[in-house]
């Protein structure tokens, strides 16, 4: 009796070359590996190079992105901490105008002399201390008038052609804090 797929060596059909075919076929499996396997490696390759490549992209982005935060961060942290005083400032300052108002207001009287000099002294410190915190005054009398500094309250004939277009008067002093306006200075203005 015969048995099913076993290639009987007496038998005369049976291939004498079955261990070439073996060798043929496993030469072209190997070949057929090596042709898929090599066009594999080089695009696994070029794939893993892509992605390192859109990943440095990404890295470098984001840390531009991180630097730009923390410069932005800071000089926002910077003008607030300069214009963080300018609310309590500009409450001050309707005392700073009083100061004035009632220096000049006092009488050039001998009795009066050393109370005038006392107020002025008062006057100078309060000042100071608020200079320190950067407040500084518009320049505005005899000055050409700038509505980025000056709000006109007031158009009067100007006397002569050179007065035309200058404050002649001013009502309220305008204040900078740290170089940003604080409050305008009101004047009035030869036309």
């Amino acid at each position: 009796m015969k048995k099913k797929g076993v290639a009987n060596p007496k038998d005369e059909n049976a291939r004498e070359d079955t261990k070439p075919l073996a060798d043929q076929a496993a030469d072209n499996k190997e070949e057929t590996i090596a042709e898929v396997a090599e066009p594999d490696k080089d695009e696994i390759i070029s794939q893993q190079k892509n992605r390192i490549d859109e990943m440095t992209d990404k890295f470098l982005r984001l840390h531009a992105e991180f630097d730009n935060y923390k410069k932005r961060t800071s000089k926002e942290r910077l003008e607030l901490i300069k214009t963080a005083s300018a609310d309590v400032i500009s409450a001050m300052l309707p005392v700073l105008d009083d100061f004035e108002r009632a220096i000049s207001a006092f009488p050039d009287d001998e009795t009066m002399k050393s109370l005038k000099d006392g107020l002025v002294l008062i006057y100078e410190k309060y000042k100071s201390v608020l200079a320190k915190s950067g407040l500084e005054e518009i320049k505005s009398m005899g000055e050409v008038f700038n509505t980025d500094h000056h709000e006109a309250i007031a158009n009067v004939p100007a006397q002569s052609e050179e007065q035309k277009g200058r404050i002649i008067d001013v009502t309220e002093k305008g204040y900078y804090l740290n170089g940003v306006v604080l409050r305008f200075a009101k004047v009035v203005v030869a036309s």
